[in-house]
């Protein structure tokens, strides 16, 4: 894979970065089989592994640090904070209070002795960034955290950080983690222009719009959920927004045939072909899965098969408002209101 530039850190990353989500009893259970996962994913040329605290209560982390025994060195190693970790209160969010035990108990899972790019998992509403920002300034400071990043913010959030860095000398973000794919362009709008403007790497999340461009579900097909499998609007398929998904499901696949490639190729080259996108974050759950999403890293999409894609779902838009998980929904419709 030919690696790329991780916004301005002067570090080089594999254009797709393993996400560790299904590692553990979220996902995958078997420790064995997702260390094989992890190893496949080096040995074919990623070199950034992306996990979080919350996942599977920490088994995530745990596995990832077994895998990287041996082989720590070689790659640039991610983690997130912020998410609820137990009953108490204060074990989560962007506290000073917090990061300071979480940081712990991530490297101890994690086998490591510092992290290269330690992220918020979310915006908070009610912490100020100065807090969020200084406690992880002394951490990088006392070397077990390399660099900084943030998730899910919107493009004002973005700003509204790198100004506080700024003014209090703070280390700055150095990343985002947006959701971004063919179904959910919504930061297009926004998010990326602005992490290009401040020289953020971008790493985006859910290519597949949550298994929505895996292939797996199609109209009438009979593995598609329904809402009493899947009791949230984002897979409610009585909702207009959701069948609209379909629809554009049922236009991608045959776009795909026709470019010779899987509907999954294109989905995740469609991620990698925007140039405000450094690296598209895949959860395999089994190996197969990894395997149909190697060949994407090496796709580059025609303009005619781009410009199919934007008569599709045009750009800036997100088909169902649902998916639009990022800056605390603050750009949802519902939070315009009076």
């Amino acid at each position: 894979m030919q690696l790329r530039p991780l916004g301005r850190t002067g570090v080089q990353v594999s254009p797709l970065c393993l996400g560790a989500m299904m590692f553990g009893p979220w996902g995958n259970d078997d420790r064995a089989d997702s260390i094989r996962i992890i190893h496949r994913a080096l040995d074919a040329g990623v070199n950034v592994v992306d996990t979080a605290d919350v996942y599977s209560a920490g088994v995530s982390e745990e596995i990832v640090g077994e895998a990287l025994r041996g082989r720590r060195d070689d790659v640039v190693l991610a983690t997130k904070f912020f998410m609820p970790m137990g009953e108490d209160a204060n074990a989560r969010g962007g506290s000073r209070r917090w990061i300071v035990r979480a940081v712990e108990n991530s490297l101890r899972r994690l086998g490591t002795d510092h992290i290269d790019l330690y992220q918020v998992h979310r915006p908070s509403p009610d912490t100020d960034v100065e807090e969020t920002l200084g406690a992880l300034t002394d951490l990088v400071r006392q070397g077990k955290v390399r660099s900084i990043g943030s998730s899910s913010y919107s493009g004002s959030q973005i700003v509204e950080a790198q100004w506080a860095a700024r003014e209090r000398h703070r280390e700055r973000f150095v990343t985002e983690q947006p959701p971004y794919s063919i179904l959910v362009r919504g930061v297009e709008e926004d998010v990326l222009a602005t992490t290009r403007r401040y020289g953020m790497g971008t790493l985006t999340y859910s290519p597949l719009a949550g298994g929505w461009l895996s292939g797996r579900w199609r109209k009438d097909a009979a593995g598609t959920p329904t809402s009493a499998a899947r009791p949230s609007a984002r897979f409610d398929m009585s909702s207009p927004a959701n069948q609209r998904k379909l629809d554009a499901v049922e236009e991608l696949a045959v776009l795909a045939e026709q470019a010779g490639m899987s509907l999954i190729e294109l989905s995740i080259a469609f991620v990698l072909n925007h140039p405000g996108v450094t690296s598209a974050i895949v959860g395999p759950r089994t190996m197969e899965q990894l395997e149909s999403y190697l060949p994407a890293a090496d796709i580059e999409l025609p303009t005619e098969v781009l410009d199919r894609i934007d008569e599709i779902v045009a750009p800036g838009v997100t088909v169902n408002p649902e998916d639009n998980s990022y800056g605390t929904n603050e750009l949802l419709p519902s939070a315009r209101r009076r």
